[in-house]
C-alpha cells in the first residue's frame, strides 16, 4: 500500500522552487521536505515534494513560461492575532506584497490568504447586522486585525 498522497497541489516555478519550499516549511508546524528530484546535478531540483501543515504540495521548476497569479492561493487558518502577524510579516518580508482582505503575495509571487479563525465565525454569525459590520471592517483591511473586527461586530 502506497503512503504517497493520491492528490498533490503543484506550484510551477522558474528555478527557485527549492528555496520557496524551504521557506514555506519554515512557516508552519507539521511541514517538511519529502523529496527533491535533481536530474541535472549542476542545476536546481526539477521536483520538490513537501508537506505544508500536513497538506501535500509539489513544486516543479519548469522554467519561465508560467507566472503565479492570485487565481490560486494557499489559505492558512490562523488561531490568533499573534500567528496572523507572524505569518503575514514573514510573507511580506524580502519583497512580498500586501493586498486587501487577508491576501498577500510572498517574494516568490505565490498568493496566500492569512485568515484568523475568528473571521469566518464573525462573518457567518446569526446576527446579520453585526456580521455585516465585521465584513465592512474587513473590506478596509489588508492584514486582518481581529480586535478591529470584534469592535465593529459588537458596535
Amino acid at each position: 500500500m502506497s503512503t504517497q498522497p493520491k492528490v498533490r497541489t503543484c506550484l510551477w516555478f522558474d528555478k527557485n522552487g527549492k528555496e520557496a519550499a524551504d521557506f514555506y516549511i519554515s512557516l508552519l508546524p507539521d511541514s517538511y521536505i519529502e523529496s527533491a528530484f535533481t536530474p541535472d546535478q549542476a542545476g536546481p531540483p526539477l521536483i520538490v515534494e513537501f508537506m505544508l501543515a500536513g497538506a501535500p504540495y509539489m513544486i516543479l521548476n519548469g522554467g519561465p513560461m508560467f507566472k503565479h497569479t492570485p487565481a490560486a492561493s494557499i489559505s492558512v487558518l490562523t488561531k490568533d492575532q499573534e500567528e496572523t502577524d507572524r505569518l503575514w510579516d514573514a510573507l511580506v518580508a524580502d519583497g512580498g506584497k500586501e493586498s486587501m482582505c487577508a491576501w498577500v503575495a510572498d517574494r516568490f509571487g505565490v498568493s496566500w490568504q492569512i485568515i484568523p479563525e475568528r473571521l469566518p465565525q464573525l462573518l457567518q454569525a446569526d446576527d446579520k447586522a453585526a456580521a455585516g459590520r465585521a465584513r465592512e471592517a474587513m473590506m478596509k483591511m489588508q492584514k486582518i486585525d481581529i480586535a478591529t473586527l470584534e469592535a465593529a461586530f459588537n458596535r
